[in-house]
């Protein structure tokens, strides 16, 4: 079976996944409330602020990694048959860890100190807010990646 990476990393498949993973973040930035909804909003503005366009190198930088680390989990499912979109939100602890793994590594090397300190403020919630966003990013995977 062909990997997520052989799948959707090369042009134009690449930018069409980028702009798709930017609109699942939109809604998931959307979508959350309360006290740590303001906190995830605020800090996604100030990373929106960086520069125009920043939110996007962010996803298109970090893709690779990403598809690599739940790479085991799509080969799952197609292993057993099952649509990917659902094995994938079924997993959402391991993809959630597999993801974070992605992220903890970059922020280790972030250079802006600003990214730095608004990663590691909002990291201890992380694992909750990524496992709601995986039948999104579930959905994204089964709707560009061909079985």
């Amino acid at each position: 079976m062909p990997t997520l990476m052989e799948q959707l990393s090369k042009s134009p498949k690449r930018e069409s996944v980028v702009n798709d993973a930017c609109k699942v973040l939109d809604q998931e930035v959307s979508d959350k409330g309360g006290l740590s909804g303001l906190a995830i909003k605020g800090a996604y503005k100030l990373v929106d602020g960086i520069k125009p366009g920043f939110v996007k190198e962010v996803v298109d930088s970090l893709l690779d990694d990403f598809l690599t680390s739940i790479d085991p989990i799509y080969q799952e499912a197609l292993s057993q048959q099952l649509k990917p979109a659902a094995h994938i939100a079924a997993n959402a602890s391991r993809v959630a860890d597999a993801l974070l793994q992605v992220t903890d590594r970059k922020a280790e090397k972030a250079t802006r100190a600003v990214i730095k300190k608004t990663y590691d403020k909002l990291r201890p919630s992380a694992k909750k807010h990524v496992e709601s966003a995986v039948p999104r990013l579930g959905q994204l995977v089964e709707r560009h990646a061909a079985p």
